[in-house]
């Protein structure tokens, strides 16, 4: 164990168990001074120090373990990005923040949103009628709610693999099993047609699909039916934990639960699990093995984060071609801002360009992280001449630690921290000032402008409050 220093950690545990330092340091036989010292990262935390803590307080080791703050910093500094522009905080005090304090973070982040969300209220009741971007709509709500969890929610996940035992959900019968259990275990009558691409009526109990879904996609919208028939109280109850009941959110949330639910029953997740890690995570295999679509494979390794059953931790995004974010899930701490989009050097924007290949990008954010992203497009139609169609590019990244597990590393150097793309966060909270494809000034860096030159670099900055 190398030096740890968990001081606000440990100070925030012991008053929320009502003890003085005094009391405290008598319980674990140390010294009222020593600990002092520990709540104040004056010494770092020892292996004998640091079980007695834990037989203490009956918390786990990892409770005290440094945080993974990157993806809380790149979100403070959306929320205070006018703060930083006007100098009256850093980058690098946001780093201490998130770093040593990362509940006052989540406050400051919480109190900035809340201010600038005020701000455009305020600004729509003057007569400006334009839109309010740091406002959360009822979606982006729903994303924060599996966001904050990791995209993993376990009592989910475990019913749906209950349920799949239950009903010997078995490859190359799944659409045949979940129809028996809705047809003998609810009286649900299963019919094809109509222009939607599924319908129940509860009244009648007759679930309506769409002739022009694939069996694989049938069978996922008839998961999602017994989400609701088997366990409505349980989305209800996990949606309440963010969204007021019957508000638009807590429904949209209830969706969000039942489609997790749903993969996770079509693809149960220790079978799963053993086929992504058997394969190397190769999503075409494992799309073609379970008979389901790239994005359903996708989201669904973005979601293998059972403690003492993990997988590889995943981001996943789905992005359009104007480079709109619809699906953004992520197990690890990348970040992309939401006030400042997408970084235009992602490999992502790349797939557009090629339908159908995977394309493989090492990617290097600024603060010196890599990551491992694959990306490609995906197209959907309605069927028929000149309907509209929908493509998106499909993301999936994960840290470079984790890259020799997948086969999409075949071949690549990862040791060479030259070879990596540089991207950002987003070109408005990105530290990169001399991306020659920034589209926003960076926050907090003044703009040299200088009349009598120019520069490759469109935004050219002088040097900021930084920290």
């Amino acid at each position: 164990m190398g030096k740890a220093f968990a001081g606000a950690r440990l100070r925030r545990l012991r008053e929320e168990r009502g003890l003085t330092q005094a009391a405290l340091a008598r319980l674990i036989d140390l010294s009222p001074s020593y600990l002092n010292q520990l709540e104040h990262d004056a010494r770092p935390l020892t292996v004998p120090v640091l079980l007695r803590l834990t037989e203490a307080f009956g918390v786990e080791a990892g409770y005290f373990a440094p945080p993974d703050s990157a993806r809380l910093t790149a979100e403070l500094r959306d929320a205070l990005g006018e703060e930083i522009a006007a100098g009256r905080v850093t980058t690098g005090d946001l780093d201490e923040v998130a770093a040593r304090l990362p509940a006052v973070a989540r406050l400051l982040m919480d109190l900035g949103r809340d201010r600038r969300a005020v701000a455009e209220q305020l600004a729509v009741l003057a007569g400006d009628r334009g839109p309010a971007p740091d406002t959360l709509t009822p979606h982006e709500q729903v994303r924060e709610f599996f966001y904050r969890r990791r995209n993993y929610v376990d009592e989910l996940d475990t019913a749906a693999e209950e349920l799949a035992a239950e009903i010997r959900l078995r490859r190359g019968g799944v659409r045949e099993a979940l129809a028996e259990r809705l047809t003998t275990g609810h009286g649900v009558q299963i019919t094809t047609g109509g222009e939607q691409l599924h319908r129940y009526d509860p009244s009648t109990g007759v679930l309506r699909l769409s002739d022009r879904l694939r069996p694989g996609q049938q069978a996922f919208r008839m998961a999602i039916q017994l989400a609701y028939l088997e366990h409505d109280p349980l989305l209800s109850e996990l949606a309440a934990q963010d969204s007021p009941e019957a508000s638009t959110s807590w429904s949209l949330t209830r969706i969000g639960l039942a489609n997790y639910f749903a993969a996770a029953l079509v693809l149960p997740y220790a079978a799963f699990h053993a086929e992504a890690e058997s394969a190397r995570y190769d999503i075409e295999h494992l799309a073609d093995h379970f008979g389901v679509g790239y994005e359903t494979v996708c989201h669904r390794l973005s979601t293998l984060q059972r403690p003492r059953l993990r997988g590889v931790p995943f981001s996943f995004v789905r992005v359009d071609r104007a480079g709109n974010v619809s699906k953004r899930q992520s197990a690890t701490d990348f970040h992309f801002s939401r006030t400042g989009g997408t970084c235009p050097l992602w490999n992502v924007y790349e797939a557009f360009a090629t339908p159908g290949r995977v394309h493989v990008q090492v990617a290097a954010m600024p603060d010196g992280r890599r990551y491992l992203w694959t990306a490609r497009a995906v197209t959907r139609s309605p069927g028929g001449w000149a309907r509209p169609t929908k493509t998106f590019a499909i993301g999936l990244g994960c840290e470079l630690r984790h890259a020799g597990r997948l086969v999409y590393s075949a071949g690549l150097d990862l040791a060479d921290e030259a070879a990596a793309t540089p991207i950002g966060l987003g070109c408005k909270v990105c530290d990169r000032p001399a991306c020659p494809q920034r589209s926003a000034p960076p926050i907090g860096r003044p703009l040299a402008v200088d009349e009598h030159s120019s520069t490759f670099v469109p935004y050219p900055a002088l040097p900021g409050p930084q920290g």
